[in-house]
Order: structure tokens, then C-alpha cells, then sequence
């Protein structure tokens, strides 16, 4: 029976969750061995391949980029003011799941399903460094007072910005490799799916190693996360629609910065409410399978 590489491209994201979750004390073994190298490097490269494809001079920012962030910072206070009456702990989760960035591989997926990659690119960069400007000023006034903008900077700038720079350098001084790597793009996705089971392996250690007896809690943190991911995916399909690129909206909304959001979490925030995050990540990896399992039909 003849299986698409697009049908295997959709089942090895879960697939990818599942293999990260059953091997998590061999893949932390080996990040900590690499001196927790692994996920960063994969980053670099895999923006790298991505970031090729872009032309400087297109890079523009747009209304289209203006209102997602404006959604995003609004969802974020909004979710606070509306939960913290109830419990903090909850409303902290589900704060930084509005509050984190766009992922630094939403260009990837985004760029599979058809978005405007210079657009997302640039959504990407402006979103990230807008974020850790804002971010100490909300986790001031949710969390414990401690976050610098310099912190969170020192988190982004370097895997964002230094795949960025080398890959235009690379354009302009070696067009020909800039182009092997811009027509080779797709493989891009296979080493966000190696980070992706390393993310899972992490995020699994930590919950068997956390220990906590709030499981009811945890339960709703999780359960909370799901809403807010699907509801970030369609408002921001339906802000990406009124300006023409619906994929690009969706994945700049949706698709989370989860390692930036759980490290937030675990420092400024109440560290149980790194639960939110945490299953952020599976449920925007499962929204993604379904989008690029819906792309094939379309």
C-alpha cells in the first residue's frame, strides 16, 4: 500500500509526542549530556533552512501584525483579571498561554500550510523582541515581581536573530548554497520533529519528577490550555482572513513559544502553573496535525 510522505508528515507529529514521551529519561540523559545544546541547535538549523527563503526587502510589518499582538497581550490580561478572583494559580496558566510568542517554528509549519513565509518571518522577529518589552511588565503584576526584560531577551534574541542574520549573510555572499537550502526547505520539518519528541521528553521528566498531589488542579490547567489554544488558532485564522493569509494567522496566534512560556512560568509565576504550557504543547501539536491532515484534502 503506497503511504504519502504528506499522510507520514501528519502522523509523525504525534507520533514524534508519543516516542518523546516513552524515551524521556534517555532524551534528558543525552541533553544533559550535550549540555542542554539540543533543543537550540535543532532550532538554529531548522531556521536556518526556513530563513533562506526570505527575502530581506520583502519584510514588512503590516496591520495584520499589529492587531495578532494586540490579541495576544489583551487575551493575556483579559484571562488574568477574569480568573485570578478564582484562583491564581490557574489564571497565571492560563495568562502566559496568550502571553508566550509565536514559536520560532510556526514559520515552519506555517510555511506547509501555505502561508506567506517573509510575512510570518517578520511576524516572528517583531513578536518576539515586542513580547520580552511587555512581558516584565504583565509578569510584574501576575507573578513575583523578579522579570527583566534583559532576561527574557537573552532567551529569544539568540535563537531567533543569529539564525536569522546567517541566513541572509549566506544569501547575499553564497546565493547558490542560500538556494540548495531555501529548495530544500521541507526538511526543516523533520528536525522540528526530532526538537519537538526532545520538548516532550523534558516536559514528561519534569511531571513524573514534579511529583505534586494537586492532580484535580494539573487536570484543569490542562483542560484550560486546550481552550485557549483552539480559541488562539481561530482568532487568529480569522485576523490572518480579513488580511488575505489565513494559515499565517492561525500559526502566528496559535502556535506557542512553549519552552519560553514554561521557563517563564517555573521562574516568575507559581511553578504548578507551568502545567498550562506544558500541555499547550500537545494540544497546538495536535491542531497542527489536524491542519496538515485537512491541507492534503483541500
Amino acid at each position: 500500500m503506497h503511504i504519502s510522505s504528506h499522510s507520514m508528515r501528519t502522523a509523525s507529529m504525534p507520533l514524534g509526542m508519543i516516542v518523546g514521551a516513552l524515551l524521556c529519561r534517555q532524551i534528558c540523559a543525552l541533553d544533559a549530556w550535550s549540555g542542554n545544546m539540543l533543543t537550540p541547535s535543532l532550532i538554529f538549523v531548522m531556521l536556518f533552512f526556513t530563513f533562506c527563503r526570505v527575502d530581506l526587502r520583502a519584510m514588512r510589518p503590516t496591520m495584520m501584525h499589529l492587531w495578532l499582538f494586540v490579541a495576544q497581550i489583551a487575551a493575556a490580561l483579559l484571562l488574568w483579571f477574569a480568573l485570578s478572583p478564582f484562583d491564581t494559580v490557574v489564571a497565571q496558566g492560563a495568562m502566559i498561554c496568550s502571553l508566550a510568542p509565536i514559536a520560532m517554528a510556526a514559520v515552519v509549519i506555517g510555511g506547509m500550510l501555505g502561508a506567506d513565509v517573509e510575512n510570518m518571518a517578520t511576524y516572528s522577529l517583531l513578536c518576539n523582541i515586542a513580547t520580552a518589552l511587555v512581558a516584565p511588565l504583565v509578569l510584574s503584576l501576575a507573578g513575583n515581581g523578579e522579570c527583566t526584560l534583559w532576561q527574557i531577551l537573552a532567551k529569544v534574541a539568540p535563537l531567533l536573530i543569529s539564525p536569522f542574520v546567517a541566513a541572509q549573510l549566506c544569501r547575499l555572499a553564497m546565493p547558490r548554497v542560500a538556494g540548495w537550502f531555501a529548495s530544500h526547505g521541507r526538511l526543516s520539518f523533520y528536525f522540528w520533529l526530532v526538537s519537538l519528541a526532545i520538548v516532550i521528553g523534558r516536559t514528561t521528566c519534569f511531571i513524573i519528577d514534579y511529583g505534586t498531589a494537586e492532580s484535580g488542579k494539573e487536570l484543569l490547567l490542562a483542560a484550560v490550555a486546550g481552550v485557549i489554544c483552539i480559541a488562539q488558532f481561530a482568532l487568529g485564522r480569522a485576523i490572518g482572513r480579513r488580511y488575505g493569509d489565513v494559515a499565517a494567522g492561525g500559526q502566528s496566534l496559535g502556535q506557542k513559544n512553549t519552552v519560553l512560556a514554561i521557563w517563564m512560568s517555573q521562574s516568575f509565576l507559581d511553578p504548578l502553573s507551568c502545567v498550562a504550557p506544558t500541555a499547550y504543547i500537545v494540544w497546538q501539536n495536535i491542531v497542527n496535525s489536524y491542519q496538515l491532515h485537512k491541507k492534503r484534502d483541500l
